[in-house]
C-alpha cells in the first residue's frame, strides 16, 4: 500500500510537471504567435498587444516584456509625429485631413490619442473614433484613445511601446495627439521625431492657457481654420508666430522651426505641412540629429520604467498599501502633513 502510494504520488506530480511544462510552452507560443499576427498587420493582434503592455497586472509584465523584446528588429522604420494644441484647436479634425491626405498616398497610419478622464470616475471623456468616424474606419488606419488619468503629464506609461508595437504591424506614420493643456508636451517630445503645434489665429494669444515653454518645444506651427473669412487673420498671425520663432532657440539642432497655415475643411496646405515633415525627416537623418533624439529618447525610456519599477515594487511590499490608504486619510482631514505622511511610509 505504502509502495503503491508512492507510485501514485510519482504519478501524479510526473502529470503536473507535464502540465506545467504544456502552459509554459502554449505562453511561449502565444507570444510567438502574436509577434507573427503583428508582422502580418492583423489589426486585432495588435489591439491584443496594446491592450497587454497597458495592463498594470504583474503577472502580465514578463509576457509584455517578452513581446515588446520579440518586435524589436522590426521597429523604427516609422515617421513618429507629435500634435498637440489648445482646446479648440482642431486637433482631431485636422489630424483625419492630414491622414486623408497620407492614405491617398498608399501610407499606413495609427492615430494614438490621449484621451483626458474624468478625476472622479476614472472614465474617459473623449472618443477620438467618433471624432476621426472617417479616418477610424479606414483599413489602414489604427486609431487607439488612451486615458490619462494617473499618469505622470497625462501621457499612458505604455505609449511608448505602443509605438513600437505599431511600427511592427506596418503603419509608417504613427501620431500621438495630446490633450493639450500644457501637462503632457514634454514627455510626448521626448517620445516622437516631430512636434507640431497647432494654433488659432490672434498670434500669440492663444497660447495664454499653455507653459510659453511649448514653443520651444516645436520643430513647426500651422495655424488652423485658414479658410473664408479666417483665412487673411490666419495669414497674419502665420507672421507672428514666425517673428517669435526667430527669437527661440530651435528644439532639433540644425532645424529652423516656421509657421504654416492650413484647413483642415478646405485641405489648403495641409500637403504643405507633411512636405516639411519629410524635408525635417532628411535634413536631420543626413545631420545625424535624427538618430542622436531617439537614441536620448530610449535613455529617457529606461529612466522612467526604473521610475515606474521602484515605485510598483515599493507600493507591493506587505501592508504597504493599507498604510497609505490610512495616511492619505489623515492628509485629507489635515491630521498630518504630506511630508510626515511620506517620511512614515518610508520609514
Amino acid at each position: 500500500m505504502r509502495k503503491w502510494s508512492k507510485m501514485s504520488e510519482s504519478n501524479q506530480n510526473g502529470q503536473r510537471g507535464k502540465r506545467v511544462f504544456k502552459k509554459k510552452q502554449q505562453e511561449e507560443l502565444s507570444i510567438e504567435a502574436l509577434v507573427s499576427s503583428l508582422r502580418e498587420g492583423n489589426r486585432k493582434a495588435l489591439a491584443q498587444s496594446i491592450t497587454l503592455v497597458e495592463s498594470k497586472a504583474h503577472h502580465h509584465r514578463q509576457k509584455a516584456q517578452e513581446l515588446v523584446q520579440g518586435i524589436l528588429p522590426y521597429t523604427g522604420s516609422s515617421i513618429r509625429i507629435g500634435i498637440t494644441g489648445v482646446p479648440g484647436a482642431g486637433k482631431s479634425t485636422w489630424i483625419e485631413a492630414f491622414g486623408k491626405l497620407l492614405i491617398k498616398q498608399q501610407m499606413k497610419i495609427a492615430v494614438l490619442a490621449i484621451d483626458p478622464s474624468s478625476s472622479l470616475s476614472g472614465g474617459s471623456i473623449l472618443g477620438d473614433k467618433t471624432r476621426m468616424e472617417q479616418l477610424s474606419h479606414h483599413p489602414d488606419v489604427f486609431v487607439r484613445p488612451s486615458p490619462a488619468a494617473g499618469t505622470l503629464g497625462g501621457v499612458h506609461r505604455m505609449t511608448r511601446e505602443t509605438i513600437l508595437l505599431c511600427e511592427a504591424a506596418g503603419y509608417d506614420v504613427i501620431i500621438v495627439e495630446t490633450v493639450g493643456v500644457g501637462q503632457s508636451e514634454g514627455m510626448v517630445r521626448g517620445m516622437v521625431d516631430f512636434f507640431l503645434l497647432l494654433a488659432l489665429t490672434g498670434g500669440g494669444d492663444d497660447l495664454q492657457g499653455m507653459k510659453r515653454g511649448i514653443l520651444e518645444l516645436v520643430d513647426a506651427i500651422v495655424i488652423n481654420k485658414a479658410d473664408g473669412d479666417n483665412r487673411d487673420k490666419a495669414l497674419t498671425a502665420r507672421g507672428d508666430y514666425r517673428g517669435l520663432l526667430h527669437y527661440l532657440k530651435p528644439a532639433t539642432p540644425g532645424w529652423n522651426p516656421s509657421a504654416y497655415a492650413a484647413s483642415a475643411f478646405t485641405g489648403e496646405g495641409i500637403e504643405e505641412v507633411w512636405n516639411v515633415i519629410n524635408r525635417f525627416v532628411k535634413e536631420t537623418k543626413e545631420s545625424g540629429a535624427f538618430e542622436n533624439r531617439r537614441s536620448s529618447q530610449a535613455l529617457d525610456w529606461m529612466e522612467q520604467m526604473i521610475m515606474d519599477r521602484l515605485y510598483e515594487e515599493f507600493i507591493q511590499k506587505e501592508g504597504r498599501k493599507d498604510q497609505l490608504a490610512i495616511l492619505k486619510e489623515e492628509v485629507l482631514r489635515g491630521k498630518l502633513l504630506p511630508t510626515e505622511a511620506a517620511a512614515k511610509l518610508f520609514s
